[in-house]
């Protein structure tokens, strides 16, 4: 884990977050507005700001505003106001892929946040790609993304230079809840359960090979629609294979009703995890038949990270309605990316960015591959398939209704 001091203030980030407390109350939802000659550049942002995963959705919103505000306030690059525009993609594939459309359409646009989901961004990736506008992802977990559909079998080939994130992968979080379950809580015997989606498939398939490869048994596979909720058959079928505890690959909203269910049906075993199970949303939805679940997060504890600390303090400060959830800290740092290689171009550009938005879209993907920062998250920066260099990882349990950090470190593979 990297501690770093507030009082340094060599980077954008910390000197951002530490500024934020001035900058007063929400007035401008988008963090633009226009500054004299500035130049106005916009940054979008996609995730699910309705439906079942808006409470993730809406924290990775307003943690990019909050970057876009403190760069703004701060006038992190000079000549420069920057703008953000938020669409809603409700997890959907297509809506996302439409708004990447939107987004590259607009020609004050430099590049994009999000999305939330790993299927969206796949969806999205091309558009991004053909227009070379960089994607920076808060969230995306699938290794395909990055690394190509042969990731596993050992030939990594990154399918989209536009394409970066600040999470890190399924190939490191499965394995290591996988390793945590069969080395510390000595359970041997797992049901291992899908939403057959792009994340929780890619998931739940790295977390079983990991744990047949210590020595675990796999005894018994199931898919759910995610969209149902009634997951009656499946929890009777757990409750008869005799497994030590489950692992669910998909999101919080299935994942809570089946966990729930699973217990009621007499199976009093624990529901592990991915980090889209890493929401307060999770405990509201199963209630007391959380207790006892366990998810893993990208990343250590915010909340015990010296980088974070004006982040929380400046989000609180800031007045929005909801938390900053999972995602918070990684989209603030993804928008801070962003805003970092737009001034590194602006700087190799006599202090602006070159007036063709296509020249200047692609300057700042090549930007990107190079920005380094100590972020909200820790140290920000991208290897050369535009995966974070930041490994890593935490696990939490539920414990008198609330998550609570019971492991943090790296993946040993």
């Amino acid at each position: 884990m990297r501690q770093r001091s507030l009082l340094i203030i060599t980077t954008g980030v910390t000197v951002g977050a530490l500024a934020l407390s001035a900058c007063g109350s929400r007035d401008d939802d988008n963090g633009g507005g226009s500054g004299g000659d500035n130049k106005v550049v916009t940054i979008g942002l996609d995730a699910p700001l309705t439906g079942d995963l808006s409470a993730l959705g809406q924290g990775i919103k307003n943690s990019a505003e909050l970057a876009v505000k403190t760069a703004n306030k701060n006038k992190e690059v000079d000549g420069i106001t920057f703008k953000l525009v938020a669409k809603d993609d409700a997890a959907q594939a297509s809506t996302g892929q439409q708004n990447a459309t939107e987004f590259t359409g607009d020609d004050t646009m430099i590049g994009a946040v999000g999305p939330l989901n790993s299927d969206v961004g796949q969806s999205m990736q091309k558009v991004f790609g053909n227009a070379d506008m960089v994607q920076v992802s808060p969230a995306n977990t699938n290794p395909a993304l990055t690394q190509g559909n042969e990731w596993q079998s050992g030939k990594k080939e990154r399918p989209f230079k536009t394409y970066f994130r600040t999470s890190t992968t399924d190939a490191v979080q499965g394995p290591f809840a996988a390793q945590y379950m069969f080395n510390k809580k000595k359970l041997k015997n797992v049901y291992v359960i899908d939403d057959k989606k792009t994340y929780g498939a890619g998931l739940a398939g790295t977390f079983a090979d990991e744990f047949k490869k210590l020595g675990g048994n796999v005894v018994g596979t199931d898919h759910v629609n995610p969209e149902d909720k009634d997951f009656g058959s499946v929890a009777t079928k757990v409750a008869a294979s005799k497994a030590d505890f489950v692992y669910y690959g998909g999101e919080y909203p299935a994942a809570a009703p089946l966990a729930a269910q699973i217990k009621r049906a007499g199976a009093k075993i624990p529901t592990v995890g991915g980090d889209a199970l890493f929401s307060a949303e999770y405990i509201k939805i199963a209630k007391k038949n959380a207790e006892g679940d366990i998810a893993s997060s990208v990343g250590a504890p915010l909340e015990t990270l010296d980088t974070a600390k004006a982040f929380i303090k400046n989000y609180k400060e800031a007045g929005y309605d909801q938390a900053y959830e999972a995602y918070g800290g990684y989209s603030y740092d993804s928008t801070w990316a962003i805003i970092e290689a737009v001034k590194a171009v602006a700087e190799k550009n006599d202090g602006k960015l070159p007036d063709d938005m296509d020249d200047a879209r692609g300057q700042v993907v090549e930007a990107m591959q190079k920005v380094s920062f100590d972020g909200v998250t820790g140290q920000v920066g991208f290897d050369k398939y535009g995966d974070t260099t930041n490994k890593q990882l935490s696990l939490y349990e539920v414990k008198n209704g609330k998550h609570v950090p019971i492991e943090s470190g790296t993946f040993e593979g």
